[in-house]
């Protein structure tokens, strides 16, 4: 059956981001090529990109013209933004799912349940604390880099009990942590 596996960078408390529209630089100071080839080939393998609104509108703005090594996947694996709002998807390969989101994904996975292939979550924050309320990631893969915000936008909004699937350490520090749902 498909999985639908949410893949985000997180500090070592738990936080997204500091605080709306504060820099993401925290993740970069422990971000090496290991780690960089790693999240390459996860995206390779997605068979949907995932991500709610806000996400989608940064992104759409950002991947169609970069030349970097994440473009070729980003812009050519099927995208699905869940957004009531979108009036359309400009960004190619991108599908606009409408209504709860919770109940769209849940559609997705029985209309396309022979494709095997993962749905790769990216974001954004509220987008995906649904999600794991409604018990709709089936993995979570957690880059948990070596800092510690105090306060800021928190990946986890309700108690979840997980279960350690794998982990892995990059040279820079960073950790990777894989999570199923217990």
């Amino acid at each position: 059956m498909r999985k639908v596996i949410l893949k985000l960078h997180v500090s070592l408390d738990g936080y997204l981001c500091a605080a709306r529209g504060d820099p993401m630089d925290w993740v970069f100071r422990t971000y090496d090529d290991e780690l960089k080839a790693w999240e390459l080939a996860q995206l390779r393998q997605a068979g949907i990109h995932a991500m709610g609104r806000a996400l989608y509108e940064e992104m759409a703005a950002y991947w169609p013209t970069s030349t970097e090594v994440f473009a070729e996947p980003m812009n050519s694996i099927p995208k699905l933004v869940f957004s009531n709002t979108l009036e359309e998807a400009t960004w190619a390969e991108t599908s606009i799912a409408r209504g709860d989101a919770p109940h769209a994904l849940q559609r997705l996975l029985q209309e396309r349940a022979a494709d095997e292939r993962p749905i790769l979550v990216h974001g954004g924050a509220s987008f995906v604390q649904g999600l794991l309320r409604h018990q709709l990631i089936d993995e979570l893969l957690l880059i948990v880099h070596p800092v510690a915000l105090a306060k800021g936008l928190p990946l986890f909004t309700s108690p979840m009990d997980l279960h350690l699937i794998s982990s892995r350490t990059f040279p820079a520090g960073a950790v990777l942590m894989v999570y199923g749902r217990s």
